[in-house]
């Protein structure tokens, strides 16, 4: 049995409040002069540079600073030494994968995963993300690199013989290039939004349109990877229907399809996939998880290399790391930034917005904050860096950071060891074979996450009707069009559905609830009836200049004075046939209370009310339940006058109701 509601009254004697009765009692302060920009700036404490300042200074800039010194080796340690062990095992085969679909050479995967992890313990403040490669910004920077340094621009004769090939060094040579210097590009434009803290720009990148949009990459990813499964040498395909080119071009030559490969990377996707599957179901019985993607890279790399060497047809498939050593920071290519300027732009924003998301997600639920600008600032400083130790751009990585917490870690410490694990693996790993088909397996099965946000559309469908067209319009538009030019058209139609919703909303008459103040819409709740002589008129949405001139007519159409008598008629007896509407109307009062804030349009669309209703009738008018901002506006917009002033405005609907009902009780007694 629940509990039962405790029932309470209460009862309120007091006069009729009007907006400057309602100032008189409460005492309004003066706000005086706004401050300006330059007020806000903390020049005083620059001048001054107190210890205590300068502290709390270094400490906001480096949060290392902060909870290092409070780091308990007792408490943490072991389980951020496992969790770094163990993410370095699952961090080299998923880098090397990833560097595949950024169309660069597998080993510079593995320096993204260093270089950047380092720069980031320093000034990260989460706890629990890992930074690196992401499957979104590796498509990204792949679409970039294949759209400036193409194949055909690399075309070579093989010797004295007359066919053109491509010159691979040269070409990955000039693609790392580009990527170094988008990712440069990129980081310097986070840090720059970070340190005028706008980290607030992810928050036009709504949930939907993330999840639309990571879907798609997610076929951008696989699509790309189906080449390197079936072992063909397809041509590369860039600008808007890349990805239909590309499968076209993919589904045309399968009698192409290169055996061994296909084979290869078919075995390697089934026992990835149902490794994977056994660790999520294991979770809680494993320490740690199974690392199956590096077991299957050297162990197929080893059975192939013999195969290779046995019997020499396996040549497609291998990639050899023979060069794989760390090489010495270079200055990016300033030349390419005007080309990129676009495409780094966006990678902030999405490496941003990724980050972020994955971050407060894991904040709120172990009970710490996330800083948002210093969380900008520290991937823009660790794309700067890396882009020097050719690095192309990091975001979080979903599947590694719920390896880190699964197993057992609990701050920065563990990705901090497991960037010392990939520095071994680059070194030690120097000369091992890693076959393509098993990296475009591992990226294909990492891609799983992504596929099941399909299910998205069936819960967006019950929740959100509007939502579910932001999701499917992003994942439509990304799909077709490269990932910049998607996130670009997603971000527009997004901003559109606002614009929609807030030309478009619901307007209500609004009626009494029988013995109490409150007034809700008639045309929904059977009890409710209407105040006679009165009109009580609400928008759900803010009045603004898009909507000003739809609110006034839907206002005129609800009070009778359109020149739509059929309307009119209708709409009064529809509401009489109701018993709730059946007298003409002495007073018009507007519901300003979803409203939070008014424009110079708005302003006069209520001056055309006011003077409508003064110069046709002569009759009442009111404003009820408007907000201190939106009374503020009214003020800077010259509203009120000789003949509108403060008078008009009420504290609450109510207020307007018996005012207006009092104002004409003794003219309905005593006609004229």
């Amino acid at each position: 049995m629940g509990q039962e509601r405790r029932s309470a009254s209460y009862h309120v004697d007091r006069d009729i409040l009007d907006e400057q009765s309602l100032e008189d009692l409460a005492q309004r302060l003066d706000s005086g002069r706004k401050p300006h920009l330059t007020d806000k700036l903390p020049l005083s404490p620059f001048l001054r540079c107190s210890v205590p300042w300068l502290k709390r200074s270094l400490v906001r800039c480096l949060p290392v600073l902060y909870w290092m010194p409070r780091y308990s080796i007792w408490d943490y340690g072991m389980g951020d030494l496992i969790a770094g062990i163990t993410m370095g095992i699952v961090q080299m085969p998923q880098s090397m994968a990833y560097a595949l679909l950024a169309s660069l050479p597998p080993v510079f995967g593995l320096y993204t995963s260093l270089y950047p992890v380092l720069v980031y313990f320093f000034f990260g403040t989460s706890r629990h993300i890992s930074v690196g490669t992401s499957a979104v910004l590796s498509i990204m920077v792949g679409s970039v690199t294949e759209r400036l340094a193409p194949d055909h621009h690399f075309l070579m004769r093989n010797g004295t013989n007359v066919t053109l090939v491509v010159d691979e060094a040269a070409r990955d040579s000039y693609r790392v290039t580009v990527a170094v210097a988008t990712t440069v590009l990129g980081g310097i434009i986070q840090v720059v939004l970070g340190l005028v803290r706008f980290g607030f720009v992810a928050t036009y990148l709504s949930e939907p349109l993330v999840r639309g949009y990571t879907s798609a990459a997610a076929c951008h990813a696989a699509v790309a990877q189906l080449r390197y499964l079936v072992g063909l040498s397809s041509t590369r395909f860039v600008g808007p229907l890349s990805l239909v080119y590309t499968l076209g071009d993919v589904c045309s030559r399968l009698h192409q399809a290169h055996v061994p490969t296909l084979v290869v990377g078919l075995l390697s996707f089934l026992v990835i996939f149902s490794a994977k599957e056994l660790n999520a179901s294991l979770s809680k019985k494993l320490p740690v998880p199974i690392p199956v993607e590096l077991l299957s890279d050297v162990h197929c790399g080893t059975v192939i290399s013999i195969f290779y060497l046995h019997n020499n047809i396996c040549l497609s498939l291998i990639w050899c790391l023979s060069a794989c050593r760390l090489l010495p920071p270079r200055v990016p290519q300033t030349s390419l930034f005007r080309e990129v300027i676009g495409d780094a732009f966006a990678m902030a924003v999405v490496g941003y917005a990724l980050a972020i998301s994955l971050g407060k997600t894991f904040a709120l639920k172990h009970g710490y904050k996330v800083d948002s600008n210093q969380e900008l600032v520290a991937l823009g400083i660790s794309n700067t860096v890396g882009g020097f130790f050719h690095c192309y751009s990091i975001s979080s990585s979903m599947s590694r950071s719920l390896v880190q917490v699964t197993a057992g870690g609990k701050t920065q410490v563990s990705p901090y060891i497991c960037k010392h694990s990939s520095c071994h693996h680059v070194c030690v790993f120097c000369t091992c074979v890693c076959p393509q088909a098993v990296l475009s397996a591992i990226v294909l099965v990492n891609l799983k996450g992504m596929f099941k946000q399909y299910y998205d559309i069936v819960a967006l469908w019950r929740s959100s009707r509007i939502d579910l067209v932001v999701w499917l319009a992003t994942w439509l538009f990304t799909l077709l069009f490269q990932l910049d030019m998607g996130l670009a058209a997603s971000i527009a139609f997004a901003l559109l559905t606002v614009v929609f919703r807030t030309q478009h909303p619901q307007y209500s008459v609004l009626g009494q609830v029988p013995g109490t103040e409150i007034y809700m819409d008639m045309e929904k709740y059977k009890e409710v009836h209407g105040v006679p002589g009165v009109t009580i008129f609400r928008s759900s949405a803010t009045v603004y200049f898009a909507n000003a001139d739809l609110y006034l007519e839907a206002l005129m159409e609800k009070v009778g004075c359109c020149d739509d008598t059929l309307s009119r008629d209708q709409e009064r007896l529809s509401l009489g046939s109701l018993g709730k509407w059946t007298w003409d109307i002495h007073s018009i009062i507007l519901d300003l209370s979803p409203a939070n804030f008014i424009d110079t349009v708005a302003i006069k669309t209520m001056k055309t009310v006011s003077d409508h209703k003064e110069h046709e009738r002569d009759e009442g008018r009111g404003l009820g339940k408007e907000t201190t901002s939106v009374v503020e506006q009214l003020e800077q917009g010259d509203f009120f006058s000789d003949c509108i002033s403060k008078g008009c405005l009420f504290a609450t609907v109510h207020d307007a109701v018996l005012y207006c009902t009092g104002k004409h009780e003794p003219q309905q007694k005593n006609p004229e």
